[in-house]
């Protein structure tokens, strides 16, 4: 039986579109990441002459079926990045049982816009209504207060902190190990978590408005 492939269909919404990343962003990705870099003390951005490995980079990891990296593109210019990866296929290989939501990051003068809040409604959404897990989480340095409180803002659950789970991408802690703080929608839960989103969404429209 074939084994169940990550892919990245195009996630479109009203305020950002989700496309698969490709070198197309690279110019845009370079200019994104040199604005304030002040909120990524915690967190995996390429400067500016990083851009091209940093998308080999996860392109190659796309090319395992592992990972789907999509640029955030506003108004016709890529903010950000974000991916689904870790898929795990639990009883049947080639039916997808949950995914994680993650490598997620904004342009600061993105953030605090409503990019990120509909973002990952529409990764939650397709997850949950087109691939039909049964859960999604998603992972921080348990140190990093910003991202954490991001992450339940979208309606995530805390679940506690995995003790040197991963490798550190703090500034000069190469060759660390980090905590990670986890949280998770499941599926018994996406239909209050899809509620709140629209809800901040349709009030985010209104005030545009």
């Amino acid at each position: 039986m074939q084994e169940f492939r990550l892919e990245a269909p195009v996630l479109e919404g009203t305020r950002v579109r989700l496309e698969p990343l490709s070198h197309d962003h690279a110019a845009d990705l370079a200019r994104a990441a040199e604005e304030d870099r002040g909120s990524y003390a915690f967190t995996w951005v390429p400067r500016a002459d990083e851009v091209s490995d940093y998308i080999d980079q996860q392109l190659a990891r796309a090319a395992t079926g592992r990972l789907a990296p999509y640029a955030q593109v506003v108004d016709g210019r890529a903010v950000g990045a974000t991916s689904f990866w870790d898929p795990r296929c639990w009883i049947d290989p080639a039916r997808l049982s949950a995914i994680e939501v993650g490598f997620t990051w904004l342009a600061a003068s993105a953030q605090g816009t409503g990019v990120n809040t509909e973002a990952k409604y529409l990764l939650f959404r397709h997850a949950f209504e087109e691939w039909g897990v049964v859960r999604v989480d998603l992972k921080t340095d348990a140190r990093n207060a910003r991202s954490r409180a991001a992450i339940e803002r979208v309606g995530a659950r805390f679940e506690g902190v995995l003790r040197n789970w991963s490798r550190s991408w703090a500034p000069g802690e190469s060759g660390h190990h980090r905590d990670s703080a986890i949280f998770s929608i499941t599926d018994q839960e996406w239909p209050s978590c899809r509620a709140h989103l629209e809800s901040r969404l349709n009030a985010a429209a209104l005030q545009r408005h």
